[in-house]
């Protein structure tokens, strides 16, 4: 009888010790796991700056999350073409499925309409000459109109009509991007292809700046902001060095900053 307990006692013992070598296999293998999935937060998702994929199409259906900014950045045409070629005005204002067509329409002869009156000539005469002089202050504006680095760092990549649209600035994860100017997010999100975390700021009737490849973004979209102001924090590409992508556009054709920024 006392025989049959000790065998009792030691099949419990071997029974106990493999329940508790299992556990501890089983906790190796979840911490191990947990240990290999785990990643930052501090890799956008950006795979190519330079895709820009509504470049050969004829038409863009629009999705959640587009405006008629961001078509316009992506096609390379611009908003103001696109809201004149699909006749939105102000505030541009989309639905989802709306068709935004992405290419200049041919445009309707109209007949010529004699004045019957010499001084009806002269007026349309004085309103083209009030026109040219507004066009000219207007101009002169934008020459009177002062970029500022977005980013102190050096310069990775140049820009490049073919290749680069912009310029890649290296940073450090997390270090403060500025606005380059003032003016009004009129778009921030990552719904645009190859771009990462994006923002997209509009200064005037002529130009726009984009600051892709962000880790975090720090304003919205319809805020006003100003130059110099915080609006995003610097990621990078997978592993690659961190860096900003910064575009400057003008009439919706990308330029390079080089020659805009100071020195």
């Amino acid at each position: 009888m006392r025989q049959c307990r000790l065998q009792d006692d030691k099949e419990r013992g071997w029974i106990d010790k493999g329940i508790l070598l299992t556990l501890l296999v089983c906790l190796f293998f979840i911490f191990f796991g947990s240990a290999c999935t785990t990643t930052t937060n501090n890799y956008a998702s950006v795979r190519n700056f330079h895709k820009e994929s509504l470049k050969k199409e004829k038409y863009h259906a629009v999705e959640q999350g587009d405006t008629l900014y961001s078509i316009g950045f992506r096609s390379g045409s611009g908003y103001k073409k696109l809201a004149k070629w699909n006749k939105i005005p102000p505030p541009y204002l989309l639905k989802i499925g709306q068709k935004i067509k992405l290419f200049k329409p041919k445009q309707s002869l109209k007949k010529h309409i004699r004045p019957y009156k010499k001084i009806k000539k002269v007026k349309v005469k004085n309103k083209i000459a009030q026109k040219t002089v507004t066009i000219s202050n207007n101009n002169k504006k934008v020459l009177n109109f002062y970029w500022q680095w977005p980013l102190e760092g050096d310069i990775l990549k140049q820009f490049s009509q073919a290749e680069n649209k912009g310029i890649d600035i290296a940073g450090n994860i997390g270090q403060k991007v500025k606005s380059a100017a003032s003016g009004k997010v009129v778009y921030s999100g990552s719904g645009l292809t190859g771009y990462g975390n994006l923002l997209i700021i509009k200064h005037n009737y002529l130009y726009l700046s984009a600051y892709a490849n962000n880790s975090r973004l720090l304003v919205k979209e319809g805020q006003t902001v100003k130059k110099g102001q915080v609006i995003a924090e610097v990621g990078r590409i997978g592993r690659q060095q961190a860096s900003l992508h910064f575009e400057i556009r003008k009439n919706g054709k990308p330029v390079n900053p080089l020659h805009l920024l100071p020195k």
